[in-house]
């Protein structure tokens, strides 16, 4: 019964949210730095799904798609629909993306989106020391990527956003792609999207995430199954296993059954063991 119910919650929640679309918020209203044209593709902007309850916690959302595409569906806007169930706000991000578009231009999209939540905690009810950051595969790359390099604004600026700090307070990474120099388990399809062909091996060392936590990358939340043929586990093994090194808090799930990009649609969260230990950790943050 309790099930049905907490299914009954999603399902009412996603018929509100489909009642009234929110509207995008450019990064940049001016135009994104670096931008190479006028379309839709060149004008990054975060979706704010505003808790009807909010417990002043909030989360930008990175969804996957390989550095090449963005499923902004099922790893973004069902997953802030899940959030505000669970009295957290969300804000979608739509970055910037290869070939067109490479390094540094997609952790500058992902930064600012940090940064804007922040400066707008008032207007969006959220506190400003709350705010995490979920990726999946290659936003769980990007999650990890603004998790081990991140600044604390420029206090000179005259863009009140580009003052705020862009580290994030906390991490969830589901199923992420995490290491560019283990040759066996990188996924090349993000890699060469991202970083082009023939990429700089010091620059394959800088966002290998594994290679870069310390002590100051926040606590992160994994989860992966065995069976992932699409992005091998062992990414999220090798970012723990760096977390556990620098004592950073950190929690892994790896499951054995399930391919990439299982269990997402609001109602797995709920029912999948996973979900409901999410929803605990998050209580926590």
């Amino acid at each position: 019964m309790k099930q049905i119910l907490l299914v009954g919650l999603i399902a009412l929640t996603a018929v509100a949210q489909q009642r009234k679309e929110p509207t995008p918020e450019l990064l940049w209203a001016d135009g994104a730095p670096g931008a190479m044209g006028q379309g839709e593709v060149d004008k990054p902007s975060i979706t704010p799904y505003l808790a009807g309850q909010p417990n002043g916690k909030c989360i930008v959302v990175f969804p996957g798609g390989g550095y090449g595409a963005l499923a902004i569906d099922h790893e973004g806007k069902q997953i802030a629909q899940w959030l505000n169930s669970q009295g957290i706000s969300a804000f979608v991000l739509k970055y910037r993306l290869g070939p067109k578009y490479h390094h540094p231009m997609e952790l500058n999209d992902a930064q600012r989106a940090v940064r804007m939540v922040r400066a707008n905690a008032v207007k969006w009810k959220v506190q400003p020391d709350k705010i995490g950051v979920w990726g999946f595969s290659a936003g769980g790359h990007l999650a990890s990527s603004i998790s081990t390099h991140f600044d604390s604004g420029d206090s000179n600026a005259k863009d009140a956003v580009d003052r705020m700090s862009s580290r994030p307070d906390f991490a969830v990474l589901s199923y992420p792609v995490i290491t560019f120099t283990k040759e066996e388990f990188v996924h090349k399809g993000s890699r060469k999207n991202l970083l082009g062909d023939n990429a700089d091996p010091k620059l394959m060392e800088y966002l290998s995430s594994e290679n870069q936590v310390t002590a100051t990358t926040p606590p992160t939340f994994l989860f992966h199954t065995n069976a992932d043929t699409g992005v091998p586990p062992e990414n999220s093994i090798y970012y723990y296993l760096a977390l556990r090194k620098a004592g950073v808090p950190a929690e892994l799930h790896i499951y054995e059954k399930g391919p990439h990009g299982v269990g997402l649609a609001p109602t797995d969260l709920v029912l999948s063991s996973w979900g409901p230990r999410l929803a605990d950790w998050l209580r926590n943050r």
